[in-house]
């Protein structure tokens, strides 16, 4: 997605329903995507794959939508949906024990963005934040010894709250290996209230 769907990374993971405009050629329901990257070009607002792009055409179109290379869409931010799925955290093979730790966090449900996140030791109250490396990937060189939790500050639309996950890493932790945080994500955005009158009538 292009860098206002971005969000410098915290829309990484974002569902969205995108439908091309043309009725002739496309379905009114359209696709649904996930941005897994930034995208530099500024002549269009998603770059889908070539599955993706022709699941937007009508029965039987898809070959003429794809010669078609670009078209004109609109899209909607949507909840992620992940049946029974718990949000999960993927240590990356960058990760070097005892001290550097990045993770990717991979089943994020809802219309939420992680916009913060800390780590500490199980059983610890000494907190430690991590920094956005880039998309859904977050690092410290501080990492805890010992098993891990996490805490993470998930917004949804203009609300923030904390969501725990209290034992999610073993201390034992193995690059490339996803990890079950116990917790799942599913909250929905909300509205801002745009010219609300609180004065007393």
């Amino acid at each position: 997605g292009v860098s206002s769907l971005y969000k410098d990374g915290a829309g990484c993971g974002a569902c969205f329903q995108i439908r091309c405009n043309n009725s002739t050629l496309c379905s009114s329901k359209g696709t649904n995507v996930t941005i897994t990257d930034i995208n530099h070009n500024n002549q269009t607002g998603f770059v889908l794959s070539t599955r993706a792009f022709m699941a937007m055409a009508n029965h039987g179109m898809g070959q003429h939508i794809l010669k078609l290379g670009t078209v004109e869409v609109e899209y909607k931010r949507i909840p992620c949906e992940y049946k029974n799925q718990n949000l999960a955290v993927r240590v990356e093979e960058s990760s070097q024990k005892p001290n550097y730790l990045a993770i990717k966090l991979l089943y994020q449900g809802g219309q939420t963005e992680i916009v913060a996140i800390d780590v500490a030791q199980v059983g610890s109250s000494n907190w430690n934040f991590m920094k956005r490396n880039h998309g859904a990937v977050w690092d410290t060189s501080r990492a805890p010894n010992g098993a891990l939790q996490f805490r993470f500050v998930v917004t949804s639309g203009y609300d923030g709250k904390w969501i725990w996950a209290k034992t999610v890493l073993p201390a034992d932790w193995k690059r490339g290996v996803v990890y079950d945080s116990g917790v799942q994500i599913n909250d929905i955005a909300k509205e801002g209230c745009f010219h609300c009158d609180y004065s007393h009538r």
